[in-house]
This record gives C-alpha cells, sequence and structure tokens, in this order.
C-alpha cells in the first residue's frame, strides 16, 4: 500500500540515567517521529545523529517524510549533547548504549511492529554499528554507509598520517554546535569563521591555538595525543564479532571512509549468515551525484540510495518479496564507462605488475619517467627535494576538501612530484580494487611521508586523478634504504585506448595530511620552524624492483 499521508513530526523523549556528577538529572534524548495515516501497525527507521536532527542528511537521503510516506515510522534523534538533547556529547563513547537503549524504545513507540531497522552515513552510519554491537533484539537490519567502521585506521589516521584536512574541520563543526548550545556567540562565530577557512598558518598546522582555546575538550585533542594505534582507539571500536544482521553497505570511491565501508563489508561477509550486499559508487562522503570534482559521470551516478533502502527495508523489515535474494550482491561503479557492474561478490582480478624507470629525471621532465612491464636491467635513482616552507599541496582524491577528480598536469610539474607514465594503452586498462605499490626508497630524515597519486593521462595532455595512497614512514635511520609497501586507496575505472596511467609520488599531500616534520615527532607537537627540508630518493630496476601492482579484471 502507499503512498500514505504523513502526520506532522511528533517530539519524542527518551529519559536515561544520568550522566556522572550530573547531580541526579536524566539525560534526555529527543526526536522527531514521523508517523504515516493509516492503519498499522508499521515497522520503524531510526537515525541517530549529532547535526541538529531537522536535517536528518538530507544533504544524501529523501526527507523523513518520504520514507513515512512508504509506511514507517521514522524516528530521527539527537545524540547525547547534541541538537536538543542533553547530556555531554563525548564522541562515540555513549553511542553503544544510547542506541541500544533507543532502540528498544521505537520498537514500542505507538503504532509499532516492534521491528527496527537503522539507516544513516558518517557519524550516523556508525551509530548503527554501535548500537548493533549490543545486538537489541528488535534491531533487524542495517544500511550503513560511509563508515570509518575502525577509528583509527579509517577515519582519523591513513597509514600512520593524520587526516588534517578533514579532522579539524569536523572538530571546527561540533566545537562551534557546542558553543551553540551554550549560547556562546562569540565563540560561535569564531569557531565557524575557523572552519570555513581553516586556520594553518599558525606555529602548529596540525594543533591550531583557536582549537585549544574554544574547545580544550575537542575531541581532536585526543586523536593528536594518540597518533599510534593504542588503547584509545580499541576502546572506541565497536565490537560485532557476535552480529548476524543483513546489512546494505554503502560507499563512495572518493570518500575518506571507504576503507572502513570495505573492511565492514569483508568482515560480515565471512561470519554472518545474513545477506550482505554492497554498492559503491564514484562520490566522495557527499553530495552523491553524477558530478564529482571536475567529471560528470552521467545520468547514472546519480544516487539510486533512497529506492535501494526502501526495497532493503520492505524485504527485510515488512516482509514483501523482492528480487534482493536472486539480484547480484555487489554493485559498483566504474570510471571511465560510466557504467555500474554487478557481481555475485566482490570480483576477482588478475594482478599486473608494471616497474619504474627513469634516466633520473623524473622529477624534471614528466616524459622521462616510465612505467614499464619489464623490469628494467639496469639501476637506476631518482632523487627530489621535500621544502616544507612549499609541500605539495593536495588537490581532489579521497582525503581532500573538496573530493573527487581534477586535472593535475601543474602539479605533476612540480620538481618536488615524480612522474611516472605508460606508453599509450593499446587495449583498455579495466582496473577494481588496491593497487600496491612496492617502492625502494630512502631519505636522510628518521621519518617521511610519502604520497601516491594514480591518475589518466589523456591524449591533448589533461591528467585527471584515479585514486591515492598515503603512508607515514618511521624509525629507521638517516639515509636507510626501505622497501616500502602501500596500498592505495580502492577504486574501479576503465582507462581507454591511446590513454596513459600515470603514478606521482611526492612527500607531502598539504592540507589533506599534516605534513611530515622530519624529525620522527608526530604532528601535534612540533611546529613549523623545527620542520626540516628532507631529501628523499626511489631506487628502480636491477635488484631494485620498484613497481606498480593493477587488480585487472
Amino acid at each position: 500500500m502507499g503512498p500514505y499521508s504523513v502526520d506532522p513530526p511528533q517530539l519524542g523523549c527518551l529519559a536515561l540515567p544520568p550522566d556522572s556528577g550530573a547531580a541526579g538529572e536524566p539525560v534526555i534524548l529527543e526526536a522527531d517521529i514521523y508517523y504515516p495515516q493509516g492503519e498499522g501497525p508499521f515497522p520503524v527507521l531510526l537515525m541517530r545523529q549529532p547535526y541538529g536532527r531537522a536535517i536528518a542528511s538530507t544533504v544524501v537521503y529523501a526527507h523523513p517524510r518520504w520514507y513515512a510516506s512508504q509506511g514507517y515510522i521514522v524516528v530521527i534523534q539527537d545524540v547525547r549533547g547534541r541538537g536538543t538533547s542533553t547530556g555531554e556529547f563525548d564522541l562515540f563513547r555513549h553511542e553503544a548504549g544510547d542506541g541500544y537503549a533507543t532502540v528498544l524504545w521505537a520498537a514500542n513507540l505507538p503504532g509499532s511492529n516492534g521491528r527496527v531497522g537503522m539507516y544513516g552515513f558518517s557519524y550516523q552510519g556508525m551509530t548503527q554499528l554501535y548500537a548493533a554491537s549490543q545486538r537489541p533484539a528488535p534491531l533487524k537490519t542495517l544500511i550503513p554507509a560511509m563508515v570509518g567502521y575502525d577509528l583509527y585506521q579509517d577515519w582519523a589516521y591513513e597509514n600512520g598520517a593524520l587526516l588534517l584536512q578533514l579532522g579539524l574541520a569536523w572538530a571546527l563543526q561540533l566545537a562551534a554546535e557546542t558553543a551553540r548550545r551554550r549560547q556562546d556567540r562569540t565563540a560561535y562565530q569564531r569557531l565557524y569563521q575557523a572552519a570555513h577557512h581553516l586556520p594553518l598558518d599558525g606555529p602548529n598546522p596540525a594543533c591550531p591555538a583557536l582549537l585549544r582555546e574554544l574547545a580544550p575538550e575537542s575531541f581532536f585533542h585526543d586523536w593528536l595525543r594518540h597518533p599510534q594505534d593504542d588503547a584509545y582507539w580499541q576502546s572506541l571500536r565497536p565490537d560485532l564479532s557476535q552480529v548476524d544482521l543483513p546489512m546494505l553497505h554503502m560507499g563512495g570511491w572518493a570518500d575518506p571512509y571507504l576503507r572502513g565501508d570495505l573492511r565492514l563489508y569483508h568482515q560480515m561477509q565471512r561470519q554472518s549468515s545474513q545477506p550482505q550486499h554492497l554498492w559503491i559508487g564514484p562520490w566522495g562522503h557527499l553530495p552523491w551525484s553524477r558530478r564529482v570534482g571536475l567529471l560528470d559521470f552521467g545520468p547514472a551516478a546519480d544516487s539510486p540510495v533512497d529506492r535501494l533502502q526502501l526495497q532493503w527495508f520492505d524485504h527485510f523489515l515488512k516482509g514483501q518479496s523482492t528480487d534482493l535474494t536472486t539480484a547480484p550482491s555487489v554493485h559498483l561503479f566504474e570510471m571511465g564507462s560510466h557504467q555500474w557492474q554487478a557481481f555475485n561478490h566482490w570480483p576477482s582480478t588478475t594482478p599486473e605488475c608494471l616497474y619504474l624507470r627513469s634516466t633520473g629525471l623524473a622529477a624534471i621532465h614528466p616524459q622521462d619517467g616510465q612505467l614499464t612491464p619489464t623490469l628494467p636491467e639496469r639501476q637506476g635513482q631518482d632523487t627530489w627535494v621535500h621544502d616544507p616552507w612549499r609541500p605539495v599541496p593536495s588537490l581532489g582524491g579521497h582525503s581532500a576538501i573538496p573530493a573527487g577528480y581534477f586535472e593535475r598536469s601543474a602539479l605533476d610539474g612540480r620538481s618536488d612530484v615524480l612522474t611516472y607514465t605508460t606508453s599509450p594503452l593499446v587495449t583498455p586498462l579495466q582496473v577494481v580494487g588496491s593497487a600496491h605499490l612496492s617502492l625502494y626508497c630512502q631519505a636522510d630524515s628518521i621519518s617521511f611521508d610519502l604520497s601516491a597519486i594514480l591518475s589518466e593521462v589523456y591524449p591533448e595532455g589533461r591528467v585527471i586523478n584515479l585514486t591515492q595512497g598515503y603512508k607515514t614512514l618511521g624509525g629507521g635511520s638517516p639515509g636507510e634504504l626501505l622497501l616500502l609497501a602501500l596500498d592505495l586507496h580502492p577504486t574501479s575505472f576503465l582507462i581507454p585506448r591511446g590513454h596513459s596511467l600515470r603514478l606521482s609520488l611526492a612527500a607531502a599531500c598539504f592540507p589533506a595530511y599534516a605534513v611530515n616534520s622530519g624529525t620522527g615527532q608526530p604532528p601535534g607537537t612540533t611546529e613549523t620552524i623545527d620542520h626540516r627540508i628532507i631529501t628523499l630518493a626511489v631506487w628502480h630496476g636491477g635488484a631494485y624492483r620498484s613497481s606498480l601492482e593493477l587488480p585487472r579484471r
């Protein structure tokens, strides 16, 4: 049946035991509840989020009224200490217990049939995982989208490198919300301005004085204090080892948390008896539309998520007959063909190895560095200098703001960027998954970063990034030759005949990632005046099998 008429939202309140030190006052979690008109009972769709429940993640989803009109009670709740919910906000710390209590409360709302499904992306996706970790009986299915499942590896840091631009911008946004709740207008306006123009020109860009002054309670200070995967991060990980629920996983090739999406998907594939479906579009974190950065991927890239979610919930919450049990479970958008590719499981691939070679001028002449299918017999070396005064800037990809795909030939023309390019392809190149980089490299410092970017080179010279990887290396001795292994961000692309593939290497990608000081100290502790110039070298050919391994379809 449906569509249903929808009543204006009602205010729902869930009372929880008080925070410690809260003088006995209960914590009140407030929610908007959207009811369809008509005979129930109805299943419940729940979203828990920290940005003010009126937004309801409409940056990527249809409004809750649309879902209610399809025959669902829709609950949009402010998490503890956000919006109009009381209590103290402590990033992710209360979401397991609060989520469990909320699911039980939602299942017993008037008109509910007792079956609850959750949806939402980013923080809202993580609240699903925390609630599911407590295994509330009424929770029947999840649709987690763009989740940094492992908060250290998938959200705050990438291969030991701090995701500075994303983390700092988010910290300033949440700090501004705290100031708004306190009605501190001066602090709010200063934080608002800083969030829209990041304060990266202070003594320590990773630890701006403004955030220390106005938000001493911010989670970002903890992130800086814990640059390694220690007990702090382990205490925040949702434990899904005993969870067995059907899940529809959603991600984007240009989203920073795709590693978490795939980590979660593959774990649930291994342990769950319930269906696990996966959709990955070409999108960044938001919006989910056909245009991502410079590129227009056509109408097929417009978000299908609302109709997919409705079909999923109809199947698992209403028991309606759908084709989910017979349809392919994996759908990946292939950039280049601009079409969805369907599979019954994560696609198998054949590795193809391309080796680095040059005459030593890969940092100076774009034509000098090459990617070749045969290992060069002659040993070679490319040397370049990283100057922290002018670090290589970030441009698009999954970790920068804005994310996506851009023309980067000017960056490849810098003398602190090495480029290695294939000959024009004689057959199309179809890749899906994570490319793997093996690199013999050395630096005259005890710590350095490596940025690796794959791009498509067009016949007329245009260069568009496809995917990237980033890693912090440390613990060695200056000048020590290291064999670096780096898996690039997952992707799916098709490069046509006549175009080329390029690998670009640099020692920075700022401000997407904090600049490595070269001192071995984490970014939160080193001022820019102490940053060191770093001379680096890549060895290739002969005994040095520096290579790029592509997962080809």
